[in-house]
């Protein structure tokens, strides 16, 4: 998928050294192309939603697998299958609630956020480079509760977008 990302883009065949920056650059240009719709928030805008004491933090929703959330993910998220996502659950909130939907690097989540949108939820963002943009930039992920430093890859292609120290397809036993 990379690959073809790549192709539509006209970037195959660029040089390996500067294809870490260039595939993070496709991978938003094809999220942003692929959902116009859906609106983003960065990494930075998050972290200073979820730290400030005086803002409702927003629900947020990771949309992996759950081995991939068993690795790692935000704190108090709650998983949704994105292959066959329940919202059952949302039913009682407000349809202006704020809600942060974010996968591996914002597809999934796009499309999640997309379908939460026509549902008539209007206080919904993806969050743009999700949980590997955030977890490359040095913040924390959880598990059980504890900060780790492992981010599932999902897989070989896309994993190269996560810096390699993080890289984990199971929990690592506790210490």
């Amino acid at each position: 998928m990379l690959i073809l990302a790549m192709a539509l883009f006209g970037l195959v065949g660029v040089g390996a050294v500067y294809a870490q920056s260039l595939t993070w650059s496709v991978v938003h240009r094809m999220v942003r192309s692929n959902f116009p719709e859906v609106r983003q928030i960065s990494t930075d805008s998050l972290a200073a939603r979820l730290s400030a004491p005086d803002l409702t933090p927003p629900l947020l929703l990771d949309v992996r697998t759950e081995a991939e959330f068993a690795v790692s993910h935000l704190p108090g998220a709650v998983r949704v299958d994105p292959e066959t996502p329940d919202l059952a659950f949302l039913d009682t909130l407000a349809r202006d609630a704020p809600i942060v939907a974010y996968c591996s690097v914002g597809y999934r989540s796009s499309k999640l956020v997309r379908t939460l949108r026509e549902k008539g939820f209007t206080n919904v963002s993806n969050l743009e480079g999700s949980l590997f943009q955030w977890a490359n930039e040095g913040r924390p992920v959880y598990r059980d509760g504890e900060i780790v430093r492992q981010v599932h890859p999902y897989d070989r292609v896309w994993g190269m977008l996560l810096k390699k120290e993080l890289r984990a397809y199971a929990p690592a036993p506790s210490n």
